[in-house]
């Protein structure tokens, strides 16, 4: 292989890396709260949303607030609470019915600015036989907040603001690429240049 084509080589190589640093630092994802179903001893994430959505009594719902970038890798409510441990102490009501609720407010990490999650929390909901999953929620955990498109943002006044906002994985902005990154491709593109025109200069020599 000849100077002239190692070292352009070398500099398409740069000039990739540079281009792939300048891409976004981190995966962005959506600060909200994810509605789940106790199936068994396992949660599954909702097809419908808690407005729709109609327990049968002795159900158990879930609510988890965190940030993931879709329903595929959503938190999922922690603690392994049945509907036997939290319906224990209330009595069934003719005519109506009881629905476990697990709200799980989530970490620290995933808290807006200036926020702090308060502990997880379990009750259970006695509503009328049609009622949705909303309306068992918020027989218990009142006050629930929605946005106008009817989103659930916040659960017990958590948080206290913002609605579903998008973040960038791990709380950083995912603007483009560290400066020292930066730097490092700058200098390997200079040097590739250089032995570029150095080559070509002892060709023409």
């Amino acid at each position: 292989m000849t100077a002239v084509r190692r070292a352009a080589l070398l500099l398409l190589a740069a000039l990739t890396l540079c281009a792939a640093a300048a891409g976004p630092a981190a995966a962005t994802g959506y600060r909200y709260w994810s509605f789940w179903e106790r199936d068994g001893a396992r949660w599954t994430y909702a097809t419908q949303g808690p407005a729709t959505a109609r327990p049968a009594d002795g159900s158990v719902e879930g609510f988890r607030f965190a940030v993931s970038e879709d329903s595929a890798d959503a938190s999922r409510p922690r603690g392994t609470a049945d509907f036997g441990t939290i319906c224990a102490g209330t009595a069934a009501v003719g005519g109506r019915k009881r629905v476990g609720l697990v709200v799980d407010f989530g970490t620290t990490a995933d808290a807006p600015s200036g926020e702090r999650p308060p502990a997880r929390r379990t009750a259970c909901a006695v509503v009328s036989e049609d009622a949705t999953a909303a309306e068992a929620l918020a027989a218990v955990a009142k006050p629930l907040r929605y946005d106008t498109n009817a989103l659930l943002c916040a659960i017990g006044g958590y948080p206290s603001r913002g609605c579903g906002e998008k973040v960038a994985a791990g709380g950083t902005s995912g603007s483009g690429p560290s400066l020292g990154l930066a730097a490092g491709v700058g200098v390997v593109v200079v040097v590739a240049a250089g032995a570029l025109w150095q080559a070509r200069r002892r060709k023409n020599a």
